[in-house]
């Protein structure tokens, strides 16, 4: 069993901000293979169904950002789940706008969220899907940057990197992690 975990702010209020990029994928990934996200529990929208004959669960973590590994916590330890089979989709803004990457493991850097996630789990070792938003021409307004609302051409240019991400994922699950690295980094 996989969970694919996509970080964000639970929305509709932080919709359209590069922050959301994580659950913006997982809302592709749910409706393209029919998964509801229906169920409230363990701090976090969740459902399950399949991909690739995997049984998943998808997970939008409810807590803000900087609380998200709780809710993964939670589904992990319920559903017994192995670290290498968590899946955490996020935005990352040293990476170009259009850029994903696929990381077997590794650290949080910078992002707020992604320090929850290896606090909570005890680990780095999960593979991780980084969609680039670009960096802001000034470091100060980094918060803003990530959090304010975009405009729907700013959007747009995000949305194929979401599509990517959401192809890294399935490649994950089909062909395991070191393979789809190969094929899409």
């Amino acid at each position: 069993m996989y969970l694919i975990v996509g970080l964000g702010n639970p929305e509709p209020t932080y919709s359209m901000t590069r922050h959301n990029m994580g659950f913006d994928t997982v809302n592709l990934i749910s409706k393209k293979y029919n998964i509801e996200l229906n169920k409230k529990d363990f701090e976090g929208l969740y459902g399950s169904g399949e991909i690739e004959g995997e049984k998943v669960i998808l997970l939008k973590p409810q807590t803000y950002m900087n609380e998200c590994g709780k809710s993964i916590i939670k589904v992990k330890n319920f559903f017994k789940i192995e670290n290498e089979k968590i899946i955490v989709i996020y935005d990352d803004i040293d990476l170009e706008v259009g850029t994903v990457k696929i990381r077997k493991k590794g650290g949080a850097g910078t992002h707020n969220g992604m320090k929850s996630v290896v606090e909570n789990l005890g680990t780095t070792e999960f593979p991780h899907v980084r969609i680039g938003t670009g960096m802001p021409i000034f470091k100060e307004l980094l918060i803003s940057y990530v959090i304010n609302k975009m405009s729907n051409e700013e959007y747009e240019k995000l949305v194929p990197s979401i599509q990517k991400a959401e192809i890294a994922v399935e490649n994950i699950i089909k062909y395991g992690v070191d393979e789809a690295m190969n094929k899409l980094n």
